[in-house]
């Protein structure tokens, strides 16, 4: 590894270290972007996704096709490789590797921002956290786990927090979280349901019917399928007028209905009594 900065010298604060994940590898060194070979990444990576993780499990996540013994030995050279470069951000304690306590690791954010969601607050740019996928462009086994992880992790932290901002009558940020998680998955119902919750809680109808329109179509045409009845349910009242005057009418009412309206008919006269024969 290397960087820009100079080297650190006895008396000087501790340097601040910056690893981000989200969005492509990056560590930076009191600012200064540090230059790591691709293999070393994958080890601080990974270090950085499962810390407390015992060497044995690292290697094998990082060298599954290879014997325990071999990845073991590859997993040294990394961690000496790295121990050679003042700038690395990790500590070993016996069989166990972590980052070091200063390191700033930016998936910690969302992890943070998620759990003080689920609490019921509502942190200032919690619906911006995490919104890059984890390392773009790696498909190691461990990646895409740690992904889809993350990614579900930060769909439920914006709905919660949409959830959270329509309670207190903040339409407004309820409705930004909300077409943020919309966004990230445009084909998952969640959002599009809040999305008109949030509208008709502001009397805004037509905004509502628009959106449930628009996820139907959005449904229909890449899967096939209606909205769920939890969603159409969430309409029924406003939709009632418009079904009723859609509904065909039968047809001897629309004839009924046609026919011009004429002078009314003479009722026809009542016949007289008969008289029974033999009657004087």
């Amino acid at each position: 590894m290397s960087g820009g900065s100079r080297m650190p010298t006895a008396g000087d604060p501790a340097p601040r270290v910056s690893l981000h994940l989200l969005g492509g590898f990056q560590l930076l060194h009191d600012g200064v972007p540090v230059v790591v070979p691709r293999g070393l990444q994958r080890v601080i990576a990974l270090i950085g996704l499962r810390p407390g993780a015992t060497r044995s499990h690292l290697a094998g996540l990082l060298w599954p096709e290879t014997s325990e013994e071999r990845a073991l030995s590859s997993l040294r050279t990394a961690l000496w490789r790295l121990r050679q470069d003042p700038c690395c951000p990790l500590r070993t304690d016996g069989d166990t590797v972590r980052l070091g306590p200063t390191v700033h690791l930016d998936v910690d954010e969302l992890v943070v921002a998620a759990a003080r969601v689920r609490d019921g607050a509502t942190p200032r740019g919690a619906a911006g956290a995490g919104r890059h996928d984890l390392l773009p462009g790696w498909y190691d086994d461990w990646v895409l786990l740690e992904r889809e992880r993350l990614r579900q992790l930060r769909l439920h932290m914006l709905e919660e927090l949409a959830g959270n901002h329509l309670a207190a009558g903040r339409h407004g940020e309820a409705l930004e979280a909300a077409l943020e998680a919309m966004a990230a998955e445009p084909l998952r119902e969640t959002p599009h349901r809040l999305v008109v919750r949030i509208h008709l809680a502001e009397g805004n109808a037509f905004e509502a019917v628009h959106s449930f329109y628009v996820y139907r179509d959005l449904l229909l045409r890449e899967l096939r399928l209606e909205p769920s009845p939890a969603m159409t349910a969430l309409l029924d009242d406003t939709l009632a007028p418009i079904r009723r005057a859609s509904r065909p009418e039968p047809p001897q009412r629309r004839a009924d209905r046609g026919r011009p309206a004429g002078p009314a008919r003479p009722q026809r006269a009542a016949p007289p009594p008969s008289i029974p024969r033999g009657t004087p």
